[in-house]
């Protein structure tokens, strides 16, 4: 990996429809090599394409580009800015055009390593005597799916499809890096966006199948919101992806608003992308025993590098094993996860890398459905406790087994064009049964129940190929990005519901039968996709333009055996588009702008497709010299024809014409020389029905005003994290966070709300040279709160808590 070292501080698809789409490709490629061949000039050494920025970041490119290790012995001039580099130099030219100016000469200290000195600044420390020798800094050129040292990455490749620094893009994205999440213990979606703005994971509670995320005050449901390394994983309208295991996770990037421009059927709030642990280069070894409340006994491993003596082979295998139970009574959460992956990179032009994924959960319904009585408001018989089970213990099921296999390929024809190209295949079979929560009787604690159970075999396949270019004409620098995709789901899904005795809920007595289970539902739905994108980020001197636009033809079928009326051919096709302009400036600041849309077509009788488009204007904040990222944004958000999912497993489906969501949101984050982490993010949602579709506002029927159950108006956390860097306790650590949600509504007719509550989360932790002893701790005052409620008899959801985790991991 090239680096800048600097001694200061630096800021199952159809045969026909594979045919199709391999014919497509193999068109694509001799098009790029015809390209490539016309744009490849005859040059000294290699082609750049750097326009004007500050010049720490442009040996950035230019390391990255040659492979050159850049060494500075000082201080870089304060404001130190390049006008750039475009076109074929050496790398001695390209180094006498970039610092020209600025003060700065350079030599070669070996082939690879490139050394600047200030003249002025060195006599003068010397002079003076006062020159003082800084421990080097090493800035990375961090790729876009690769690790980030600590808290603040600079780089993402979910906002352009293209390895573009974070400040150039002109959309909010959060990142939450390994580290972070080491930190914090996170161990699920759920935790993993507690200190993100503009995102919430926890809308159900306890629930651990990831179906209660929420962004930009837009619920998602299981609506296809997750991604793993660009490509959605499609779910059924039972099961879901969301749930991965987060340790598998090399981070978690969040896009929030419109991304169909890149990504096709997409929901308006935005996405989540899980990015899967790679190969490394070198060898890496650790094991993680983890114990915790609940009876949570977990056992980690995480091994990669090099395979044998090879260079060109490397691999990573990570897995995890979990016995467990939960907070709620009769509910476990045991898990087995194995994710295999393998690199080959034959030379340094070309990669090709193959992940595999196994993950078989046996767990329960860890979210119970409570009515509002005993929960929110008072009950004449007291509060229900947060682990009361209301189902039937031999009888409740949630067992998921899931797996994958895919690739990442990529081959640099020149230093101008590339392609890749990213592929998977996904399997699912998905079981539940439950009983379930109907209606708290009038004497207060008879709580009404019925039985619900279901299945669920989903195969699907996602293909992606890109031609990336980057190129300049004459004063403008482009990245050019072409691509086209296609993806294919084909799930089966089978319900039936049953009755079943009611249950005392102050005082249950378990072991009431469950009647005939009668099938309302045997559907077979097979979703297809095809899109073909283009988007140009234009940079002139300063500015940084990118535009984007797409084209999707969707189509589909979905027969249910049970009801014919519910029988869908689906057919739509859409345009979506993309523009955003940044202002990069010496300070750091980058005020932006932009607008966006999607298109999200619904398998369901009678529903339209779901469209959105979002208006942002913002600042990003990256301090020259500091490790620290900002931004604070401001949008306008629309959603029309929105499904919403809702009862037992989200079982009950309906569509409201258009929700509109404004708000703002801020996010900084920090990892200082210091020892000190920090993440702070603030979010203000305006959300409110703005439009009906068939409901009548004369017969009172009517959402329009109203503001959808579970969003909150305010959220605010903080969190922080120290590490003693020198003395007898060196290696400590100490952290802690505050976490604030605001009221909301307990169901979308807006008549009782649920309170508002503040949490706290602490970590302790000590390193001693391969060795890690961790404590976390969430909800350390066991807060019980209501985290949102749909309905006043039977939808209200416990959140979690106190939890407590303790771990041992082993590096070598």
């Amino acid at each position: 990996m090239s680096r800048l070292i600097i001694n200061s501080r630096l800021p199952g698809m159809s045969a026909g429809s594979f045919r199709k789409l391999l014919l497509a490709t193999a068109c694509i490629i001799p098009l790029v090599q015809a390209m490539s061949a016309a744009a490849q000039v005859p040059a000294p050494s290699y082609t750049f394409s750097i326009p004007a920025q500050p010049l720490s970041s442009a040996l950035v490119r230019f390391s990255s580009v040659t492979g050159i290790d850049v060494l500075f012995n000082g201080t870089l001039p304060a404001g130190a800015h390049t006008q750039g580099l475009s076109g074929s130099a050496s790398p001695e030219e390209a180094l006498g055009r970039l610092l020209a100016r600025s003060g700065l000469s350079w030599r070669f200290q070996g082939a690879n390593t490139v050394v600047l000195t200030d003249s002025a600044a060195t006599s003068a420390a010397a002079s003076s005597g006062s020159a003082t020798e800084l421990a080097p800094i090493i800035l990375t050129s961090e790729t876009a799916w690769g690790p980030v040292d600590g808290f603040v990455a600079t780089r993402s490749a979910t906002g352009t499809k293209t390895d573009t620094p974070l400040i150039e893009t002109p959309q909010s994205i959060s990142v939450i890096t390994r580290d972070q999440m080491d930190v914090q213990g996170v161990n699920s979606l759920n935790s993993a966006l507690r200190y993100t703005p503009g995102a919430s994971g926890d809308l159900y509670g306890t629930d651990n199948r990831g179906l209660g995320v929420q962004l930009r005050g837009m619920g998602t449901g299981n609506s296809g919101v997750f991604y793993r390394d660009g490509l959605q994983l499609k779910d059924s309208n039972f099961a879901m992806f969301n749930a991965i295991e987060s340790y598998g996770a090399e981070r978690y990037e969040v896009l929030r608003g419109p991304a169909s421009v890149l990504y096709g059927q997409a929901t308006p709030g935005g996405l989540v992308n899980y990015v899967s642990k790679r190969p490394t280069e070198e060898v890496l070894r650790e094991v993680e025993i983890v114990g915790g409340s609940f009876e949570h006994y977990e056992g980690r491993f995480d091994f990669g590098g090099p395979v044998g003596n090879d260079d060109t082979l490397f691999y990573r295998m990570t897995g995890v094993m979990r016995e467990s139970s939960t907070q709620i009574d009769f509910v476990d959460d045991d898990r087995l996860f194995l994710a295999p992956a393998i690199t080959f990179k034959p030379d340094e032009d070309t990669k090709l890398t193959v992940l595999g994924q196994y993950q078989r959960d046996r767990s329960g319904w860890a979210m119970q459905y409570l009515p509002a009585s005993g929960t929110v408001s008072s009950n004449l018989f007291g509060k229900i406790p947060n682990s009361r089970f209301v189902g039937e213990p031999a009888f409740d099921e949630y067992n998921n087994t899931l797996g994958s296999v895919g690739y990442e390929f990529e081959h640099h024809f020149n230093d101008v064009w590339q392609i890749r190209q990213n592929a998977r295949y996904v399997w699912l079979t998905h079981e539940e049964q439950g009983v379930f929560g109907g209606g708290l009787q009038a004497d207060g604690r008879t709580y009404d129940r019925y039985a619900d159970g279901g299945s669920t075999n989903l195969q699907g396949a996602t293909i992606d190929t890109q031609i990336i270019g980057e190129f300049d004409t004459g004063e403008l620098a482009h990245t050019l990005l072409a691509g086209i995709d296609f993806k294919r789901h084909h799930y089966r899904d089978y319900a039936s519901s049953g009755n079943v005795d009611p249950l005392d809920i102050f005082d249950p007595v378990y072991g009431s039968p469950i009647g005939p289970m009668t099938p309302y539902r045997n559907t077979e739905t097979v979703q297809s996709q095809l899109g073909i994108y283009g988007q140009d980020q234009i940079k002139l001197d300063r500015w940084t333009l990118t535009l984007g636009g797409r084209y999707d033809w969707a189509w589909g079928t979905a027969r249910d055996a049970v009801e014919s009326d519910n029988n869908v051919n689906m057919k739509d096709d859409a345009f979506t588009g993309r523009a955003g302009l940044v202002y990069l400036t010496d300070s750091g600041l980058a005020p932006y702008v932009s607008y966006t849309e999607s298109f999200n077509p619904i398998t369901q009788a009678g529903f339209e497709p779901e469209t959105g488009r979002q208006y942002e204007v913002g600042i990003k904040y990256q301090p020259p010299g500091s490790n620290s990222f900002m931004t604070v944004s401001a949008f306008d958000l629309a959603r029309q024809n929105v499904v919403s999912h809702s009862g037992p497993g989200g079982a009950t489906i309906s569509q409201t014409g258009e929700i509109t969501s404004r708000g703002i949101e801020l996010e900084g984050v920090a990892s200082l020389d210091s020892g000190l982490d920090v993440r702070l993010a603030y979010t203000y949602l305006d959300t409110e029905v703005t439009k009906e579709t068939n409901g009548d506002s004369g017969a009172g029927t009517s959402d329009v005003g109203k503001t959808p159950f579970g969003v909150a108006r305010n959220r605010v956390s903080l969190w922080a994290d120290y590490e003693l860097q020198n003395g007898p306790l060196e290696g400590l650590t100490i952290g802690g966070g505050v976490r604030y949600v605001g009221k909301t509504w307990g169901d979308d007719a807006n008549t009782f709300k649920v309170p508002s509550y503040v949490l706290a989360d602490a970590a302790l932790s000590y390193k001693k040279d391969n060795t890690t002893l961790s404590l976390n701790v969430s909800n350390i005052f066991d807060k019980d709160y209501v985290a949102s409620c749909f309905a006043d008899g039977f939808g209200c959801f416990y959140g979690e808590g106190r939890r407590i985790t303790a771990s041992v991991r082993v590096t070598w």
